[in-house]
């Protein structure tokens, strides 16, 4: 129960409506009990003893009895759905907004499907049992606690020996739990693992096509689906154990209730009615308690699916506001690194070894490098998507960590180096990071960054709905209304993460003389893998292994004869003039 002691601040603000949900349930199963009493006095008072005149009344009684508790059920069962249906509408909203402050470290080994399923799958598993388990529970010990009181007081001999097979019903279903829990928990690690699979075949479906592999993924598919099969079918074994023994109890139960109670009412200690009462009751007992095997499935599942919901809940947040933290309108953009030195978890070598350098505002800082040489690294530190090990980032003079991450982030414009679209119109993508900004605003960021051109000639124009992942606009146009995007918040600081690598040589001059606009007035770092990108940098810094091995402007650099930037120049500018030459 510690599971759900844990998740108890989101189902306990409307205990209201689990409390009347149970008020409810007390009364049906009350009523529930008084018909093999209705049914023992008609066959004993009514029927043995001829008093016939009370049929109309017995059964006007049960009719009444009856309607009674269709409208306790009713109410039962809608405010049960109450209380699950709030109690998640809670949670699911906890674990979205968990996902949203989760650091970046968290999403460097997050699988998407594995988080899906746990929103959805474990979430509507958690909901069934507050809905109904939780009341089913307390139904199975007010029906056996009614029933075995009644039968102790219609004859506590019969009943002790009706009730001695109980005992070994209530093993077996301890059991049962034992080993369908852990059943249960392979089957939703099994299901998020599958979900994970569909997720990424969907999103990596021009990869798959362009290689033909499509016979290769069915393949890796149809294992997981084998796995989630296996394991249901693991667990149906289990049921398919367990649930005979049990039932085969109960019957052994009925049994003996008919030999040895046939036999008192033979020799005159037992009223046939008393009998025939029992025989009900027996059923109120021996159901429940199989039952019971079933409020233990869900029970399992719910308790699986809230460790799997817990996990996510309790993982670290590791960047977020120190107390004290200020919040600034508009940074003037002066960064500062301090021989910082970083490492990714996991990771044996640091990605960052002792960098320093300082970028005043509307410097331009140029960062180039092989893949994996820490130049997004060092701009992720900027905006504090990771902490340093060591050393200190400062922006205007106060370490970073002094500002609100509101702040941090308000003043610093970033494009990625794939570029993410949201499925919503060109407008709503281009001022999702500036919501109050007008059209012209707009369309200014968007000219700028050489989009507004083919955003016009959309079917809609701004308004054009895109499709996921911005689907329908090549990759080009995507990650100019990435830029627009970033341009539109009037950032401080601008990040651009290799920004022009999926366009052209014509359209990534285009955007480069709209960026001198832009870059005027404002901190900027350029990520790239072209020299032409980085040629008009105040400073560039050559980056190798997480270390600086060169810094200086474009000029100076080349004068290095044999250093890395003069290296890349030849092969870049060579390999140009050659292919211009055999053209």
């Amino acid at each position: 129960m510690e599971t759900f002691k844990r998740l108890q601040m989101f189902y306990m603000p409307y205990k209201r409506f689990f409390f009347l949900s149970i008020l409810f349930l007390l009364i049906t199963t009350a009523l529930t009990v008084v018909y093999p009493v209705i049914l023992q006095i008609t066959i004993d008072y009514v029927i043995g003893e001829g008093n016939f005149e009370w049929v109309p009344f017995v059964a006007i009684g049960f009719f009444f009895v009856m309607l009674l508790k269709s409208v306790t059920v009713y109410f039962h069962q809608y405010l049960g759905d109450l209380f699950g249906i709030n109690a998640v509408y809670e949670l699911r909203n906890a674990l979205y907004k968990k996902l949203q402050f989760l650091p970046f470290r968290y999403y460097d080994n997050a699988r998407t499907g594995d988080l899906m399923s746990r929103l959805t799958a474990d979430v509507e598993g958690f909901r069934f049992f507050l809905s109904f388990g939780f009341a089913q529970l307390i139904n199975v010990v007010m029906l056996i606690s009614l029933s075995m009181g009644i039968m102790f007081y219609y004859s506590p001999m019969l009943a002790t020996v009706t009730l001695m097979s109980m005992p070994f019903l209530i093993i077996t279903v301890y059991k049962f739990d034992k080993k369908v829990h852990p059943a249960f928990t392979d089957i939703r690690k099994s299901f998020a693992g599958m979900t994970t699979k569909v997720q990424e075949n969907i999103s990596g479906m021009p990869t798959v096509k362009s290689l033909s592999k499509e016979g290769f993924e069915m393949g890796r598919f149809d294992d997981k689906n084998t796995d989630y099969k296996e394991k249901f079918i693991y667990t149906s074994n289990i049921w398919a154990r367990y649930f005979p023994f049990m039932e085969l109890i109960g019957q052994i139960a009925v049994v003996v209730l008919l030999g040895y109670g046939g036999w008192l009412v033979i020799q005159g200690d037992l009223q046939p009615g008393v009998l025939v009462a029992f025989f009900s009751l027996v059923w109120y007992i021996i159901n429940p308690l199989m039952n019971l095997g079933f409020i233990v499935n869900t029970f399992s599942q719910a308790k699986a699916s809230g460790e799997r919901i817990l996990q996510v809940l309790d993982e670290r947040e590791d960047i977020f506001d120190k107390p004290g933290a200020i919040e600034v309108a508009r940074l003037e953009g002066h960064v500062t690194f301090e021989q910082v030195r970083h490492r990714y978890d996991g990771d044996e070598q640091p990605a960052l070894n002792d960098i320093s350098f300082e970028a005043k505002p509307g410097m331009t800082i140029g960062l180039i490098g092989a893949t994996g040489s820490g130049k997004t690294s060092i701009t992720q530190l900027i905006t504090r998507f990771y902490e340093p090990d060591r050393g200190r980032i400062l922006i205007d003079g106060r370490p970073v960590s002094d500002y609100t991450l509101k702040t941090i982030r308000k003043n610093t414009g970033v494009v990625l180096q794939e570029s993410f679209l949201f499925s919503s119109s060109v407008k709503d993508n281009i001022s999702y990071g500036n919501p109050e900004a007008t059209m012209d605003q707009i369309i200014d960021a968007a000219k700028r960054a050489d989009a507004h051109e083919f955003i016009a000639e959309l079917p809609e124009g701004y308004d054009t709905i895109l499709g996921e992942r911005g689907g329908g606009l090549s990759g080009g146009q995507k990650q100019r209304i990435a830029i627009a995007r970033a341009i539109c918040i009037d950032p401080t600081i601008l990040i651009l993460d290799d920004a022009t690598s999926a366009v052209d040589m014509e359209t990534e001059a285009k955007i480069q003389a709209a960026f001198q606009e832009v870059m005027k007035g404002r901190t900027t770092f350029i990520i790239a893998h072209r020299i032409s990108s980085l040629m008009h940098a105040d400073e560039i810094l050559v980056l190798d292994n997480g270390n600086i091995v060169e810094r200086g402007t474009h000029d100076e650099l080349l004068t290095i004869e044999d250093g890395h930037y003069r290296h890349i120049y030849d092969i870049q500018y060579r390999d140009r003039h050659e292919f211009i030459q055999s053209n």
